[in-house]
């Protein structure tokens, strides 16, 4: 918490720029949901028959993961793909089911002899609507806003995962750092500007009828406890049983991986598994295997050694895998021999661009950089072998600041043109599945990335079998065969336990 006031001040820039970026989505979305929802509420209250079909709507919108919802979106033309677009999009459908029931109730709750003395005066529907109606509703109809506001607040986190920006772009960046600081220095924020637009729209609401006033804690307390409780801990959770827990990061080899060693112990090792893949970043997945909370994953020499042991790249695979056994070994962790394939950080272009300009290496895009927009995942634009150093070494200068977004959402982003760089995986499948190139590291900047499988050094011990099995894996993976599964799994779309299998086999 000390360090949280000088993360602040030195972000002060940034903080304030994302900050705008959240206010701008929940500002324009809730807008936009009032400027729909309020005259669908007032046609559906008019329209009993009507209400119905259409708040059951409303509710299904509601019931669709707000992250599954922007992934939906991303390849709809006009209304879809990365950055604020997209993100004002689901959080304009969010808002409407609050605002739209809130009228109704609202319309509903009039007294009709008000209205039946409204008709005797000769008031027509229309000026009795604006006279009479509305202004008696409008402290319901504030209230829905509210409740659509303060939802936007929390919501809006989520848009980080697809370049909207916001301050959830520091919760990722936090999570994936497994970073407390960075990830309360978006959540404080995020909650206290949740309690800032509920707290003012209650006040509204107030001021429009005070025997509407409401006395109850205001909804944006819970949406602060949700935020800041985020942060409170980023642990896997408890374990189960007293199987092997085998754990993973959150992309596509990374799941295939996590399954073939799954595999690979329930078959040659005689031990149950307990799979607790998916987890998120680099080092989360290492917090879990030091805490105990998972017994085994595979890591990348590479990545282990600048991003967890934080040491100097060093482009000797041998020198850098040494270091990083030795290493994990003083903290009880054993590196297995690698499993055959370096999956190195690949810079990505869209492949007719690649034959268009001629492109072979990232020395040659950097000449064209200045024109293009680049997309990143959270850990490389704060890795010491990501980002920065990348574009010190290149002398890479975009059009624009990077778009931060989920790892797995970068290639479609560039193969629908809405970022022109990535950095990837070597042996992604998308790269052949979407035609991306991969450019040639000519300067050397990234250092080898040899897949190892890492492990409790406890666990091996009291089960040898699962270490023997494991061992079955060591160089029997090409960079072909991983590529291979990952296009299995991304473009063909085969379930992933069967291609292990098949691959086992």
């Amino acid at each position: 918490m000390l360090s949280l006031p000088r993360f602040w001040s030195s972000h002060r820039g940034e903080l304030a720029t994302l900050l705008a970026q959240h206010v701008m989505l929940v500002g324009l979305s809730t807008i936009a949901a009032v400027a729909v929802a309020v005259p669908l509420g007032i046609f559906a209250a008019r329209r009993p028959r009507l209400a119905a079909p259409l708040t059951g709507i409303a509710n299904v919108v509601q019931t669709i993961p707000s992250l599954a919802m922007f992934g939906f979106l991303l390849p709809v033309p006009l209304v879809g793909g990365v950055g604020a677009r997209a993100a004002l999009v689901v959080l304009f459908l969010y808002g409407l089911l609050p605002i739209v029931r809130t009228t109704i109730a609202g319309l509903r709750s009039i007294d009709p002899s008000i209205v039946e003395a409204g008709v005797a005066m000769g008031m027509t529907d229309r000026e009795l609507l604006r006279i009479v109606q509305l202004p008696l509703a409008l402290p319901s109809i504030i209230a829905g806003i509210r409740v659509a506001a303060v939802v936007g607040v929390g919501s809006a986190t989520i848009a980080a995962a697809i370049g909207a920006g916001g301050l959830g772009e520091y919760i990722y960046r936090g999570l994936s750092m497994v970073d407390s600081t960075v990830i309360l220095a978006g959540a404080i924020p995020a909650a206290l500007l949740a309690l800032a637009v509920d707290g003012l729209l209650l006040w509204l609401e107030a001021s429009m009828s005070r025997r509407h006033r409401r006395s109850a804690i205001p909804a944006a307390v819970a949406m602060a406890a949700v935020a800041l409780g985020v942060a409170g801990s980023v642990a896997v959770g408890a374990r189960t049983s007293a199987s092997v827990v085998v754990g993973s990061k959150n992309f596509t080899e990374q799941l295939v991986l996590g399954e073939l060693v799954a595999q690979t112990i329930e078959r040659w090792g005689g031990v149950s598994v307990d799979r607790r893949l998916n987890l998120g970043g680099t080092l989360i997945c290492d917090r879990a295997l030091t805490t105990g909370d998972i017994d085994v994953y595979v890591e990348y020499t590479g990545t282990a050694l600048t991003a967890v042991f934080h040491q100097p790249a060093d482009t000797d695979p041998a020198a850098v895998y040494d270091a990083v056994r030795d290493r994990y070994a003083r903290t009880g962790r054993t590196l297995l021999a690698p499993l055959g394939f370096n999956n190195t950080f690949a810079i990505l272009v869209r492949g007719v661009d690649a034959r268009r300009l001629n492109l072979q290496t990232i020395d040659d895009a950097a000449q064209v950089a200045a024109r293009w927009r680049a997309g990143f995942g959270y850990e490389f634009l704060e890795r010491p072998d990501g980002f920065p150093g990348l574009a010190k070494a290149y002398g890479l200068r975009f059009a624009e600041a990077p778009r931060v977004m989920d790892l797995t959402l970068t290639y479609r982003a560039l193969a629908t043109g809405q970022v022109d760089v990535i950095a990837g995986d070597a042996t992604a499948g998308l790269i052949k599945g979407l035609d991306l190139f991969q450019l040639a590291d000519n300067r050397r900047y990234f250092p080898p990335y040899d897949a190892a499988i890492v492990a409790r050094s406890n666990m091996l011990l009291r089960y040898p079998a699962v270490r023997e099995a494991l061992e079955r894996l060591s160089g029997r993976i090409s960079a072909a065969d991983m590529r291979a599964m990952n296009y299995a799994a991304d473009v063909e779309h085969r379930d992933i336990a069967a291609i292990v299998r098949e691959f086992l086999r």
